[in-house]
């Protein structure tokens, strides 16, 4: 990218410099090479190429690639305009991408509608490159139904990986699905390597491939992508689904009930990764709320010792804040942390730091309550102690890392 902006610049600034005869020479050039480009283009599509051929008369129509492709362009356009930030995870959770919490409480819909999110403009054009060269083909040779299943259930397959691997992961983008077809692609063409085959793979077919499956591999590679659990997934779904429903696919497209039976299949095996992964529970919120939790009551009990010191309320008046407001929230905090159930692994130690303040917590303010109803310095003094004891278990959890 680097390198083609300095190169736009120096052309540029040499176009910059030349005078007027030596622009309507470079100009007089460029249209005649322009005019070659186009020539040949023509003479290219023109000229028949019997694989093309064969392609196109065993699948006339093409409508599920093109209905992919549409589908993620409209939906990346219409969050670029609306509100947040494509960076931010919750505006990709908002327009269907995949999260534990979300995903495994009810929302199983996302599993597949996470295929149709991207978080920028490069990873798009990548993956609908992929696609489109990818899906042509094997919308040609496998039909409608084929593609359409291997890339739902690429994608589904790959998602629930994710989940399984990092239920708090946001899952998002098309790569795992386009391994599918990919996959499907391979394993179609797998079946002309055995004997008897009638089917053969054009060399014009494979070069054709080569450029964009390419770039869909380095870039994931760059990226990081390829090669994790949820790519090997959508890729060994494509193959292992195309290569059961394509074994007759020299002399015929995969037959629909065939087709069917594989989405069946795949069913049958993401509801067996399914069922263990359900109800994660999301604990962010419940922290968010104990922290502020934390400030409202040093607040209100702040305000009553202010009226104790300028002697407008007693000591008793003190303790009831405590029992009658502070420690009721903090029980049913505690009570509600203590009930959550599907925390992921990398939450538990916030799950369970959060316990130990709260615990630190109601014992220093039940000690406090004590020691002020009852005028004991030497327990208002242990309370003082447990109460030093909670807030630094309280910063062990304003600390914990809750992405």
């Amino acid at each position: 990218m680097l390198f083609l902006l300095f190169l736009v610049i120096v052309a540029g600034y040499a176009i910059y410099v030349m005078n007027q005869e030596e622009r309507v020479k470079l100009l007089r050039s460029a249209m005649a090479i322009a005019l070659r480009l186009k020539d040949a283009a023509v003479k290219g599509y023109r000229h028949q190429d019997p694989a093309r051929d064969a392609l196109r008369a065993r699948t006339p129509w093409l409508f599920v690639t093109p209905l992919l492709a549409i589908t993620n362009v409209v939906i990346f356009a219409c969050m670029i305009g609306g509100s947040g930030s494509l960076s931010n995870p919750e505006t990709l959770v908002q327009w269907g991408a995949s999260v534990g919490p979300r995903t495994t409480n009810g929302e199983w819909w996302r599993l597949v509608a996470a295929t149709f999110v991207h978080a920028g403009t490069l990873q798009l054009i990548v993956n609908l490159a992929a696609l489109v060269w990818i899906g042509i083909v094997a919308e040609r040779l496998a039909g409608h139904a084929a593609v359409a299943a291997i890339y739902a259930a690429a994608g589904m397959l790959a998602t629930l990986s994710s989940l399984a691997a990092d239920p708090m992961m946001v899952t998002y983008g098309a790569s795992a699905a386009v391994a599918g077809l990919l996959g499907l692609l391979l394993a179609t063409f797998s079946w002309s390597l055995f004997p008897g085959s009638t089917m053969t793979v054009p060399m014009t077919l494979v070069k054709n491939l080569a450029a964009p499956v390419a770039v869909f591999v380095l870039y994931n590679l760059a990226s990081g992508a390829l090669g994790t659990e949820a790519e090997l997934t959508g890729f060994a779904t494509g193959f292992v689904g195309g290569f059961a429903v394509s074994w007759d696919i020299s002399a015929r497209k995969p037959p629909v009930r065939r087709v069917a039976a594989a989405v069946g299949a795949a069913l049958v095996i993401a509801a067996m990764y399914a069922v263990p992964l359900r109800g994660v529970a999301d604990v962010r919120p419940e922290v968010e709320r104990i922290l502020a939790i934390e400030k409202r009551t040093a607040l209100a009990y702040q305000k009553a010792v202010d009226q104790f010191r300028l002697g407008a309320i007693p000591a008793e008046r003190l303790a009831q804040v405590i029992d009658r407001t502070i420690v009721p929230e903090l029980r049913a905090a505690r009570a509600r942390i203590a009930a959550l159930t599907g925390v992921p692994a990398r939450h538990r130690p916030v799950v369970a730091a959060t316990e130990e303040y709260l615990r630190l917590r109601d014992e220093c303010w039940r000690l406090r309550a004590e020691g002020l109803n009852r005028h004991n310095m030497l327990t208002l003094r242990h309370a003082d102690s447990a109460e030093r004891a909670s807030l630094d278990a309280f910063e062990k959890v304003k600390a914990a890392d809750l992405q």
